[in-house]
């Protein structure tokens, strides 16, 4: 994109904090910064449009970064477009996915949505926001309106996608309906007039057709593409999901958990955490970084001063104090929650039944995984056999531990 002006230094400041971490096309920086120039002098706030499929009732912290340039983009005085794939998400994404996906129905739709807005309503002003429905105006296209946007594009063009291609070769099936999701997303754009669409870099393809599908439809400037990483989850390897709860943060997680759980990630995701989730300036971000290269602090106290700081854009100040204080009691000084719950159970049940029982685990195989590695405890003593069943000798009561910051008094 050319600057044809000159951008005044506020909106380039704008950008920069728009930008940081994504990838913007065309322009980069500059031309989201002359995009903002444009739109405030022009009286016209910028129309940024984000699709959700809600094919999970549950958001997490990997969702929160789009969110959070949502935010961002509502402070700056532009309008959100919140577009709910009631058309979409019956045909089900492709992007990423190696064989067809379910589709989900209209009444898990909307379930689903419903769920989705309440939790984005964490970070979003959901109420000054547009919520759309594209089953609006695609569920009402003709058969001539819909053969006329397939004709915007060739099956070539569709087979570069690397998704796609990497079926064909192999020889799996791709519905002729997948063709559709893209286009339909694509079309979205069209039906809102949005000038920035948002998304995660695997929606590359399908945020980049809208630019041509606005195109074929006459819009002069066709909307800026911002694609944002994808967060992995604590583990640092697969992108943060709910398909591994153990590596995933909810944005409805209890505090604690969600204290320890950012405590738990390896070193080398401190920086990206810093960058994405939080809203500290660039000057420390890169102090943070220069920190961690140099080696010149300890990661742990960077940790717990991330994890104080987004438990607090959760629960505020002084319950992300109470989380800190908890995980230095529990998992620092070896101690007990202040806060144990006490449950009951029988004598002879096994211990991995217990844990899943009471959530701590979501499979029995996590839970066997857990005696192995050590993770599973009594009264402060590891359980080393997978058969170990709840006896409680002497005593009415057990402390029960499962993992780092799992406790439970079990009762008779």
């Amino acid at each position: 994109m050319e600057i044809n002006k000159k951008v005044k230094f506020e909106y380039i400041q704008q950008a920069e904090i728009l930008a940081r971490g994504t990838d913007i096309i065309p322009g980069g920086v500059m031309g989201l910064a002359e995009k903002l120039q444009n739109a405030k002098e022009n009286g016209k706030p910028l129309r940024v449009k984000l699709g959700l499929d809600p094919t999970r009732p549950d958001l997490h912290l990997g969702h929160s970064v789009v969110m959070r340039k949502l935010k961002k983009f509502q402070e700056f005085g532009h309008q959100v477009v919140l577009i709910i794939g009631g058309a979409t998400a019956m045909i089900g994404d492709p992007s990423g996915k190696s064989e067809t996906r379910p589709s989900l129905t209209k009444e898990e739709v909307e379930t689903n949505a419903k769920t989705y807005l309440e939790q984005m309503g964490k970070i979003v002003d959901v109420q000054n926001a547009e919520i759309k429905n594209n089953a609006n105006w695609l569920h009402t296209m003709d058969l001539t309106q819909l053969l006329q946007l397939a004709a915007k594009i060739t099956v070539a063009q569709m087979l570069v996608r690397d998704d796609f291609m990497k079926r064909y070769q192999s020889g799996k099936p791709i519905g002729v309906h997948e063709f559709f999701y893209p286009l339909m997303q694509a079309y979205d754009s069209v039906a809102v007039d949005s000038d920035i669409e948002l998304g995660g870099t695997d929606q590359r393809f399908n945020v980049l057709l809208g630019r041509d599908i606005q195109t074929a439809y006459g819009k002069k400037e066709p909307q800026l593409a911002m694609l944002l990483p994808l967060l992995e989850g604590t583990d640092g390897i697969v992108k943060m999901s709910k398909t591994y709860p153990e590596h995933c943060i909810s944005l409805t997680e209890d505090p604690n958990n969600m204290y320890g759980k950012l405590m738990s990630i390896p070193d080398n995701l401190i920086y990206r955490y810093y960058e994405l989730l939080t809203d500290i300036d660039n000057v420390e971000l890169e102090q943070i970084k220069s920190t961690l290269l140099n080696k010149s602090a300890n990661p742990r106290d960077l940790k717990m001063k991330l994890a104080k700081y987004i438990v607090a854009q959760y629960y505020g100040d002084d319950i992300a104090q109470i989380s800190q204080n908890e995980f230095i009691n529990v998992v620092q000084n070896k101690g007990i929650p202040a806060d144990i719950q006490e449950k009951q159970f029988n004598e002879g049940v096994l211990l991995t039944d217990i844990a899943l029982d009471l959530g701590f685990v979501p499979s029995k195989s996590v839970a066997k995984r857990l005696v192995q590695g050590g993770g599973m405890k009594i009264n402060g003593e590891k359980v080393t056999d997978l058969q170990a069943k709840l006896v409680y000798d002497n005593s009415d009561s057990v402390v029960f531990q499962v993992g780092k910051r799992n406790f439970v008094k079990l009762v008779k």
